[in-house]
């Protein structure tokens, strides 16, 4: 019984040890003598899925919104040229906030944005859903051939967190990430994209 306690314990720490020893990829790495921001300034809080609606309604590009991007350096003495970050990459991903369980499935897209220490960019032309994804679930359920209703929550629209992670790297070879979110509703004929 006391050797099985034992193997047990050893199994465990080996466990925590791995997984310390796994968390020194690119969304932890703080050697970066800068921080990379992310924020966000939202045009949409509803997205319309009807395409006739969409196409009659210009607010309904899927143009949600602006994410704005900074460099801050962590001390006064960074070298400038070596801590410009270049953004090569971002991640979509969803996280339901009505109590469903469907999302979309995630996606990575390239990018290419450098930005000097101390200043900003701002990006708006991302993408936040792949077209494909508005014919699939959680969305497909909200078409009036399909019940109109999503059925988690027998509500007839679908609301989630789009999350916009940013990847990249300073010109020194330091990783730098961030994140921002969008609320959304995504709805079928109910006059969205406002």
């Amino acid at each position: 019984m006391r050797s099985l306690r034992k193997m047990i314990n050893l199994a465990a720490a080996l466990a925590l040890s791995a997984a310390v020893a796994g968390c020194s990829g690119e969304l932890t790495d703080n050697a970066a003598p800068v921080d990379l921001v992310a924020t966000n300034t939202q045009n949409l809080n509803i997205i319309e899925l009807n395409p006739i609606i969409a196409a009659d309604d210009s607010d309904c590009d899927l143009d949600v919104g602006t994410i704005r991007l900074q460099v801050i350096p962590k001390r006064a003495d960074v070298d400038t040229v070596a801590s410009q970050v270049r953004v090569t990459r971002y991640r979509v991903s969803y996280q339901r906030t009505d109590g469903g369980r469907l999302v979309p499935a995630p996606f990575v897209r390239s990018m290419d944005a450098l930005i000097a220490v101390g200043n900003s960019a701002d990006v708006s032309d991302f993408l936040i859903v792949q077209p494909d994804a508005l014919s699939q679930a959680p969305f497909a359920a909200l078409l009036p051939q399909n019940g109109g209703r999503d059925p988690d929550t027998g509500r007839p629209f679908v609301k989630l967190d789009v999350i916009v992670e940013l990847f990249g790297e300073t010109l020194g070879g330091d990783n730098v990430y961030d994140a921002t979110r969008f609320s959304l509703d995504f709805c079928y004929g109910c006059g969205g994209c406002s």
